[in-house]
């Protein structure tokens, strides 16, 4: 399915998402690794464990966040496609004019 064919509710949760700093602070610390959820609740010690778990079901909801079963531990893991979509449909077409409008100017 392309980007275009996406719903734009899909979209829409994924800036709602996007829209917190904390959600994004959490994406943050799973880019490089993916952690338990306890690990993720102690990366947030100002915020208690089910405000976090409020926090993470929002970005499993938006898909960007993919949590599995190993054992008794919950594993989670970034899931960048949701990103890479939201930058397809709305970032890199201008970004592709902005290289292309200075080009010109050298040209």
């Amino acid at each position: 399915m392309s980007s275009r064919d996406q719903a734009p509710d899909d979209d829409d949760l994924v800036f709602k998402a996007l829209a917190a700093p904390v959600r994004r602070r959490m994406l943050d610390a799973l880019r490089p690794a993916e952690l338990t959820t306890g690990e993720l609740c102690g990366r947030f010690p100002e915020l208690d464990r089910t405000t976090v778990l409020q926090h993470l079901r929002v970005l499993e909801r938006a898909d960007l966040v993919i949590g599995r079963r190993v054992g008794r531990e919950r594993r989670l893991s970034l899931a960048p496609l949701p990103i890479k979509r939201i930058h397809d449909r709305w970032i890199g077409d201008y970004a592709r004019a902005a290289v292309e409008l200075l080009d010109d100017l050298d040209g």
